[in-house]
């Protein structure tokens, strides 16, 4: 019981130990510091540790380490001392460990297999190597044997076995033919793992001779080859014709037809089998059937699915390959084969166990004297890992002993430690599958703080963007960073700053008034440094007068303005471009301070001018238009195009060359510019015409260029400013002799459309570039960097060649030759191409977020290692989305957001997240073939932040006194909301506020009696809540007290008032007898057209529609205009909602601007109501407009 008690004390230390440790400190690479500081050794580059090595070539394994001093380098071979000085064809590379062991001369590579491991060592310790094991590659050859020739009946199934030699690495198999061209494969024909080609069925085209297996062996890039398999399909018509022609026909029954048949399985046999695979790996599950028709293959995993994203289905759905395989990948997995007549199944039990992986991979402490710290090695596998520790290479058993450091499990953990504890210490975990291995170093340093920043360094920036001011420290122990503004400034702090771990200070959104001196002071318990930089926040450049569209006439001149604003520190500089590019080398284009000119306009000026305005800080531009129009001609003189040219004849008739002369014709008033030479082939393009050469106006003469094995014909067009004259007639013929050809395609690639292929695509010569007969193309291609022979074939006239089985994203150099039957064209140029890529292996490790307010989070990642790409690197993604908010304590739909960073980028931002909010998020590395496997997923979460306006404010049953609020809580609370804030204050006739009266409400509360108000008086209320962040988005609302009843009663109701009831019957009296007396004075005047009286008394009340857009005429009303008084719209039960709808069809047809049909139905566009423009002048003095005067009516 004791011991129990004492164990359960100790892990209570350690747990209490681990809460209280301080972080490791990490050495920057600053290279004047890194010379003076004293570091154990670190082994930074080694050879892998399965190294297959090619035994024609020297053997390189590879040991780099660093460390101050320089490390010594020894090595071990199948666990003993290897005395490199007794073996002569061993050396070791200078200032290095690496090996070089000379077998070209003589040696076997053989005689150096082997175990070999490397070690590193100063006076502060020794790096150790993983286990590096040697072998060569081999490729042996085919076996020989005796290929019998295959018979096969139509529709049987057929397999035919390629057997390949045991090579190392294992070889990678193809089918092809003797034209080195691939076997076409589908879902009847298709190659299997194991190098063997299955036929579902077989049919008469099936039937040939050169069915060819090949090994490829990547390492020694060759190729070994097995006999050709000869394969005979008899077809069901052909057996019939044979058996009648040597049977009676008392004998004859002939050959059975083609008997459909349900499917059975090839391989794998049985209906059960079982599979092992590794973490991390590929899992690969084949299935292949025979049958007719043709059997599909379906994959199905019993009591599951298939992974999402991570599941591909290959060979015609008979591979499923699962990548980044893990233990959640266990299970049944089912192939299903099926046609018309049934289907058959096999069931493979798949297991997947786990070499060693890192949980917690250690990592290097720098600690001062008296500090305490861990190591921490953590792994996982399946077995669990074996975990074992050494000390500078030696098991930590028996390795001296240091009173500092105590290892409990997978930790080593240092109190008190002194400089002797400086030393490398490595960590093992291992099972039945493999291990890992890694150094990390304790290093013992007392290192007062320094800044490495340079001192008054000048930042400069232009206003509203982010600004980072750096202050790069080191000491040990780990320094305090602390940052001031001005010369006597307090510490900076808050939500306008961000502090980097870095030391570095960042100022998201820099004004102005953040410019000034900044002071960075580094402390630790051994001293202190501080360094100062400045900050100079510029205003940002603007252009305040654009150059605008403009039209001119030909022979005319133009101007564009551009007037720039800017700040009046920074220099300026003001280019022109015209449609991107530079201006025209030419006098017309005049550049002014703040515009350009141009003179004498002529058509070539047409096109787009940008004016860009640059500083050392930032940039603008803008752009305009120029259109140049044709100015009038003048009529006494007629332009037209030229006649064309005649009497074409060539001399001097040599083999690359011809003199073409030719007799001008009219120019019909406009001076000839320039003759264009065309040509005609008329061997390959008879009465298609090419464009050769020009000359200028004056010239009738030409030496023309020709091209071997081409029949030319010729003829001339003339061109002036008009146009071009019809072509001349054409010249005689004249057939050129062939030859090599002189140039090689263009555009020469090497892309991968599979991993396992580079695919050599190129533009092919074009009509007569060939020189003569029989085009073809030698194709060649090598690895490169690794010393190989160039490969080549020819091809005919074509674009592209597949160069098949190569190993996934490796680059080759690639050449592509023309020739044809007299011979090769010029040596071509070299190209590198790339193999096809692959999915990337591994996901990014080390994923890291920083919260830097409650909507913005960093995030950083290590980048994964190039080679395991496998592809041109695109860059990063991240997936993350809201788990949760943690006020509402209830989950939502998950909706994943996506954010790709360009490049090989280690971090990046997350912008828009919601405050008091749990995510997750994971990372992937993007090749040019897709996304590699995610990172585990990570869980953050973002801080409070204030809480939005409250859902609603109903203020209700108002007395003399009193009133009665009723609210609901923040739609988005951003946090716990800890109390509601109510404000209020009295509003008099005059619309003045009185005093403000605030009163602070619990957060529970959701209504609140307002007592002790006066009778008869409009209140403006301020209403909000609050989280601990601060106070969020207030709603406000007006309410009024009833007036006191005694008042009320006092009042007098005009309308029940006799001496009003006899004014209105008077002025109804006047209003009538006016009507009479018009009707009479307007029955008294004589006929006359109606269409003049019309013209003559225009009816104010109806306007005619305007001749130019047919639209009313306006109408202005000094009513409209008058603003709407505050709470004259607020509903009756006090509820603020979205503004009430006030219909009209002026409000819907936006005013003055609604129209009407013939039949009076209202065409105005519906729109929300707008707030109507003040009138100019007293009153309008048009017509009203028809709606007002309905409206009127009304």
């Amino acid at each position: 019981m004791m011991t129990k008690k004492t164990i359960s004390a100790s892990r209570a230390s350690l747990i209490l130990f681990l809460c209280q440790m301080i972080t490791a400190l990490e050495v920057p690479l600053d290279p004047i510091l890194l010379k003076e500081l004293s570091q154990p050794p670190t082994i930074t580059q080694q050879s892998p540790k399965d190294y297959i090595v090619d035994p024609r070539e020297n053997i390189v394994i590879q040991c780099e380490a660093k460390g101050k001093p320089p490390p010594s380098f020894s090595w071990t071979r199948n666990g003993t001392h290897f005395d490199i000085d007794k073996d002569a064809r061993v050396t070791v590379k200078p200032n290095s460990g690496t090996l070089v062991i000379n077998i070209m001369n003589g040696g076997k590579a053989e005689a150096y297999e082997g175990v070999y491991q490397c070690t590193a060592r100063n006076e502060r310790g020794a790096a150790i190597s993983n286990n590096i094991v040697i072998r060569p590659s081999r490729s042996p050859l085919w076996t020989k044997e005796k290929v019998e020739p295959k018979h096969v009946r139509e529709g049987d199934p057929l397999v035919l076995h390629c057997s390949p030699p045991v090579g190392l690495p294992p070889p990678i198999i193809f089918w092809m033919d003797n034209s080195f061209q691939r076997l076409p494969q589908n879902e009847r024909v298709s190659q299997g793992l194991n190098g063997d080609l299955y036929f579902s069925n077989v049919k008469p085209e099936d039937t040939r001779e050169d069915y060819i297996c090949y090994a490829r062996f990547n390492h020694t890039q060759t190729i070994q080859q097995k006999q050709p398999i000869s394969v005979k399909v008899f077809s069901m018509d052909s057996l019939n014709e044979t058996i009648s022609a040597n049977l009676s026909d008392t004998d004859f029954y002939g050959a059975k037809p083609l008997t459909e048949r349900r499917p059975t399985l090839l391989t794998p046999v049985g209906s059960t089998s079982n599979k092992v695979e590794l973490r991390g790996n590929v899992l690969l599950l084949e299935c292949i059937a025979e049958g007719l028709p043709t059997p599909l293959i379906r994959w199905i995993k019993e009591g599951g699915e298939l992974p999402i994203n991570r599941t591909f289905f290959e060979n015609f759905k008979k591979t499923l390959k699962i990548v980044e395989v893990s233990e959640a990948d266990s299970g049944k997995y089912k192939c299903v084969a099926r046609n018309p007549l049934g289907s058959t199944h096999h069931t493979i039990t798949v297991t997947v166990k786990a070499a060693p992986y890192w949980i917690t991979a250690p990592r290097n402490l720098v600690l001062s004297p008296g500090e305490d710290g861990t190591l921490i090695c953590r792994a996982n596998g399946n077995p669990k890992p074996n975990i074992s520790w050494l000390t500078n290479g030696v098991p930590i058993a028996i390795a001296p002993e240091d009173p500092s450091r105590k290892v409990d499990g997978d930790t080593i953990i240092f109190s008190d430690v002194q400089e002797r504890s400086s030393a490398v210490y490595q960590c093992n975990a291992s099972n039945e599958y493999g291990y890992l291995l890694a150094n990390a170093f304790v290093n013992v340093l007392a290192e007062p703080p320094r800044i490495l920043t340079p001192a008054n360094k000048l930042y400069q920036i232009i206003a509203n963007n982010p600004a980072l001011l750096d202050c790069a420290f080191f000491g040990s122990p780990v320094p305090e960073i602390e940052w001031f503004k001005g010369v006597k400034g307090s510490i900076l702090h808050g939500d306008l700053y961000v502090f980097h771990d870095n030391g570095t200070l960042e100022i998201p959104v820099a004004q102005k008034d953040s410019s000034g001196t900044y002071t960075c002071v580094a402390r630790n318990k051994l001293g202190k440094v501080q360094n100062e930089v400045h900050l100079e926040v510029k205003d940002p450049t603007m252009i305040i007068k654009q150059p605008e569209y403009k039209i001119i006439q030909k022979g005319g001149q133009v101007s564009f303005e551009c007037t720039i604003k800017h700040d009046r520190t920074l220099l300026p500089t003001i280019t022109w471009l015209k449609d991107n590019g530079e201006l025209p080398d030419d006098e017309r284009f005049i550049i002014h301070k703040d515009s350009l000119a141009i003179m004498n306009v002529t058509d070539k000026d047409d096109g787009t001018y940008t004016c860009v305005a640059n500083t050392t800080l930032d940039s603008v531009s803008a752009s305009a238009v120029l259109t140049v129009v044709a100015a009038t001609p003048t009529p006494a003189i007629i332009y037209d195009r030229p006649d064309p040219p005649f009497d074409l004849e060539l001399t001097d008739q040599l083999e690359r060359s011809i003199q073409l002369s030719w007799i001008p014709g009219y120019d019909n008033n406009s001076p000839i510019t320039n003759f264009v030479i065309e040509y005609e082939d008329g061997m390959r393009e008879p009465g298609v015409w090419h464009y050769q050469t020009e000359v200028r106006g004056t010239q009738t003469t030409v030496q023309l260029k020709l091209s071997p094995y081409v029949n030319y014909s010729f003829r001339v067009i003339a061109v002036n400013e008009i146009g071009r004259s019809q072509p001349s007639e054409a010249s005689e013929q004249y057939l050129t002799k062939a030859a090599k050809p002189d140039e090689n395609p263009s555009g020469v690639q090497g892309i991968g459309s599979e991993p396992d292929n580079l695919v050599i695509i190129w533009e092919p010569l074009k009509g007569f570039q060939s020189n003569g007969r029989g085009l073809q193309y030698k194709v060649s291609w090598r690895q490169k960097d690794v010393g190989d022979e160039w490969t080549s074939v020819i091809v005919a006239n074509v674009s592209k060649y597949i160069v098949s089985g190569t190993p996934t994203f490796v680059p080759y150099e690639i050449k592509v030759q023309a020739l044809n039957d007299i011979g090769y064209a010029p040596e071509p140029a070299e190209v590198i191409g790339h193999s096809g890529e692959d999915l990337p292996m591994v996901a990014p490790g080390n994923v890291q977020v920083h919260i830097v307010n409650s909507t913005l989070a960093k995030v950083h990642w290590d980048p994964v290692p190039l080679k395991t790409v496998r592809g041109h690197l695109q860059g990063y993604r991240i997936y993350y989305w809201k788990v949760q908010s943690l006020s509402k304590r209830r989950r939502r739909h998950v909706e994943k957001k996506i954010l790709t960073f360009s490049g090989n980028k280690t971090h990046g931002m997350l912008p828009g997240l919601e405050p008091y909010s749990s995510y997750k998020l994971n990372v992937r590395v993007v090749n040019g073939k897709g996304e590699g496997p995610a990172s585990p997923d990570k869980l953050f979460k973002t801080p409070e932040g204030v809480p939005s306006s409250p859902s609603f404010l109903k203020i209700s049953n108002p007395t003399l006194d009193s009133l009665t609020l009723e609210w609901g809580p923040p739609t988005h609370p951003n946090g716990i909301l800890i109390a509601y804030t109510l404000k209020f204050q009295p509003i008099n006739s005059t619309h003045e506020l009185g005093p403000l009266v605030e009163i602070r409400i619990p957060a529970n509360e959701t209504s609140l009696i307002l007592s002790n108000l006066n009778y008869s008086t409009r209140y403006k209320f301020y209403f909000y809540a609050q989280t601990s962040v601060g106070s969020g988005s207030q709603i406000t609302e007006e309410a009024v007290t009833i007036m006191d009843e005694a008042m009320a009663s006092r009042q007098v109701d005009i309308a029940t008032q006799g001496w009003f009831i006899g004014l209105m019957c008077a002025v109804a009296l006047l209003i009538l007898i006016l009507l009479i007396v018009c009707f009479i004075r307007r029955n008294k005047g004589g006929k006359y057209p109606v269409k003049e009286k019309e013209d003559a008394h225009a009816d104010p009340e109806i306007q005619p529609m305007k001749e130019d857009d047919g639209t009313f005429g306006e109408y202005s009303d000094a009513e409209d205009h008058k603003p709407l008084k505050k709470g004259s719209r607020t509903p009756s039960d006090r509820t603020v909602k979205k503004e009430d709808s006030d219909d009209s069809l002026v409000d819907y047809g936006e005013g003055v601007n609604g129209q009407f049909n013939e039949d009076g139905s209202f065409i105005g566009q519906y729109s929300g109501k707008k707030e109507k423009e003040p009138a100019e002048g007293n009153e309008s003095s048009e017509a009203p407009s028809p709606v007002n005067a309905m409206n009127s009516f009304v």
